[in-house]
């Protein structure tokens, strides 16, 4: 159990990096509520521009949560492009400070907002100060993993030690979610390991083409819930 924080997030199963809108339909048809778009990245390409990712979202159901995901670090910035894009959740990767954090609140106060924890291999005391400092200013945290050969933060397809991000899990006072190098056949035992509120997957449940995989997708979301749900027992 993750003690009642889950609330919004609880169960969430994200799918990260869609190109296009048959992509985005393979994952909403197989039942995912979340779907990330990487923007505004310092390493990695963007999947498509944000012109296509702001119509795409406009087809988007009621029930499906796009989130953007960028590492902007401005509030004034990360508001304009909400607002851009019309999106009510958004994941901040990059290094942004407390006090951004407390403006985009006071600001836009229904905006959710997910602040990541990367995991870097010796970084667990700082990952610790930035929970207890900025999760008055949250409504979640995403684990993720450092690829030290790219610099990338995100999208590495690569896992971390969950120890670390158990840890978090039990700090926190809001849902942490698990991100890194999961797929269909590591999800459950992710879960069961980390219990967190929910998890993410981007390159995990890709076909060799870049496209996401639709039985990837459902089989992650099918082990996810179940891994949920044995952590429930």
């Amino acid at each position: 159990m993750n003690n009642g924080k889950e609330g919004f997030f609880e169960h969430a199963v994200q799918i990260a990096g869609v190109i296009d809108w048959e992509d985005a339909k393979t994952v909403i048809d197989a039942g995912v509520k979340f779907i990330g778009f990487p923007l505004r990245l310092p390493v990695n390409k963007p999947d498509l521009t944000e012109d296509e990712a702001r119509e795409l979202i406009k087809k988007f159901p009621k029930d499906v949560f796009p989130v953007l995901i960028t590492y902007l670090n401005k509030s004034g910035e990360i508001l304009d492009f909400v607002n851009f894009l019309n999106v009510e959740i958004v994941q901040l990767h990059g290094a942004i400070s407390v006090v951004e954090l407390r403006k985009l609140k006071t600001i836009k106060k229904d905006l959710k907002i997910i602040k990541s924890l990367v995991v870097r291999g010796n970084n667990f005391e700082e990952l610790t100060g930035l929970v207890k400092s900025a999760q008055n200013f949250v409504d979640a945290f995403i684990t993720d993993t450092f690829n030290p050969a790219t610099g990338a933060s995100g999208a590495t397809g690569k896992t971390h030690d969950w120890e670390v991000s158990k840890a978090l899990v039990e700090l926190s006072t809001k849902p942490v979610i698990l991100a890194g190098g999961l797929n269909p056949a590591n999800v459950r035992k992710a879960i069961s390991a980390v219990k967190p509120a929910g998890v993410d997957s981007h390159t995990g449940v890709e076909a060799d083409n870049g496209r996401k995989d639709a039985a990837k997708v459902r089989l992650f979301l099918e082990e996810a819930l179940k891994g949920f749900e044995q952590n429930r027992a």
